[in-house]
């Protein structure tokens, strides 16, 4: 089955081919729409009904970000942007290690939401959630954004320094498209 993906992200697209062998996913050339949601579920939503006007079938589009609680759950769906509207992910990671200097709690969370449409209509959206905290600087040279921060007590390392593989397993982003390959395997 092809499914085809809204994302001008390739960490996300490599991601999603990992997890989902049993599909073909496929990115869709289409210029990204302006985000304007509130929630992940919202913008996720936005974005899955802009792609699915562009092409047939089923088309899937995700929203994702980190939600820290020491920052009453920032970035959240500003994750991307948290340092401004082209801010890089090191300028982001930068952003996010300066409002948290002096903070002990650093719990925080992955979230994931992926909405589904087929022909330009919503079918439903699945979402992932993935907990962990934040570390004091960087570790690892896998993933991106804000992996290497986020530290993930049962792996004992940050999503960083895991495996593609091994992050798939238990990320917000798997957590999600695990729920959806489930649903269209149906």
């Amino acid at each position: 089955m092809i499914l085809y993906c809204g994302t001008s992200n390739r960490g996300k697209l490599r991601e999603f081919q990992l997890a989902g062998p049993q599909f073909d996913i496929r990115a869709i050339d289409a210029a990204p729409p302006e985000e304007h949601g509130s929630t992940f579920e919202e913008t996720a939503r936005e974005k899955a009904l802009y792609y699915g006007a562009r092409q047939s079938g089923y088309v899937f589009a995700v929203d994702s970000g980190l939600e820290v609680d020491a920052l009453n759950g920032a970035p959240g769906v500003l994750s991307a942007r948290f340092a401004g509207p082209s801010a890089t992910d090191a300028e982001n990671n930068a952003l996010l290690l300066e409002r948290l200097r002096g903070v002990d709690k650093r719990a925080a969370r992955f979230v994931c939401v992926i909405a589904l449409v087929r022909d330009g209509a919503f079918v439903r959206s699945f979402r992932g959630v993935v907990n962990g905290r934040i570390i004091d600087e960087a570790r690892g040279a896998h993933g991106f954004g804000y992996d290497p921060l986020f530290y993930h007590e049962p792996f004992g390392c940050t999503f960083g320094e895991a495996t593609d593989e091994q992050k798939m397993c238990v990320s917000h982003r798997g957590q999600a498209l695990r729920a959806m390959f489930e649903f269209l395997a149906r």
